[in-house]
């Protein structure tokens, strides 16, 4: 996927308390880095017509995960969104949130077809530019050839870059080849609906904090919010997957 300098993308209670606080713990005592480097994070989405319905909806928590997280710091993050006739797009990398979510929510969904492997291509080739720590996907469809679409996955995680996938909606092909992806990268797979938001929004901020702090992190933050969906993230990457 080319990338010019210029950006590519149009602009246009109790149980929360006890997240806040845990993030500026971590943001207090940040995991050591041996690179000196910022952790770098690509969030990419599916705009075609099928996740019309519940775009706005999605874009407000994916919005909120990194709203939530600005105490962490060192995160950059990267916007890759695919939709229409083989559109596919991708953001400067940035620090700023809001600058972030205004490039979330100016961006509406076109029919086309799924373009996952091209996404995983992309994410393959700033990873050979600066280590990519985590990769997040939010999708509902797939529709493209599974084997070809695995092995740049595969190739992913012999790099070291989990995919965090998180599928809107029952379509089981599409569940058995996100389950696929997030297995060969040692990431991770979550389903969920509209009514599963608080989850989602607890899940992403978990990626960001992986991204972020890296595995300790992550499994420090699944036990203090004691949330069932964190632990199973923890527990589907496994110690043994963590490559920080």
């Amino acid at each position: 996927m080319a990338q010019s300098k210029k950006d590519s993308l149009p602009t246009a209670s109790a149980g929360q308390a006890d997240v806040d606080a845990f993030l500026k713990k971590i943001a207090a005592t940040p995991a050591p880095r041996t690179d000196g480097r910022r952790g770098r994070l690509v969030f990419a989405m599916d705009a075609t017509a099928s996740r019309e319905p519940t775009w706005d909806r999605a874009c407000h928590l994916q919005g909120e995960m990194f709203e939530a997280t600005t105490a962490l710091g060192g995160l950059d993050v990267q916007l890759v969104f695919y939709r229409g006739f083989r559109e596919c797009k991708a953001s400067p990398w940035v620090s700023d949130s809001r600058a972030l979510l205004q490039r979330m929510t100016a961006v509406r969904c076109l029919g086309g077809k799924t373009q996952v492997g091209r996404m995983l291509k992309h994410v393959l080739k700033e990873n050979e530019k600066q280590r990519v720590n985590a990769l997040v996907f939010v999708g509902d469809c797939f529709e493209e050839d599974v084997d070809e679409v695995c092995h740049t996955a595969g190739e992913l995680g012999l790099r070291g870059v989990p995919a965090f996938i998180f599928h809107e909606g029952p379509d089981p092909v599409a569940r058995q080849a996100f389950q696929q992806i997030a297995r060969l990268t040692r990431g991770a797979y979550c389903p969920f609906n509209a009514a599963s938001a608080r989850q989602l929004k607890e899940l992403l901020g978990a990626v960001a904090v992986y991204a972020a702090g890296g595995y300790k992190a992550l499994s420090d933050y699944g036990k203090a919010r004691g949330g069932e969906e964190v632990r199973q993230l923890t527990h589907q990457m496994g110690p043994e997957k963590a490559r920080r």
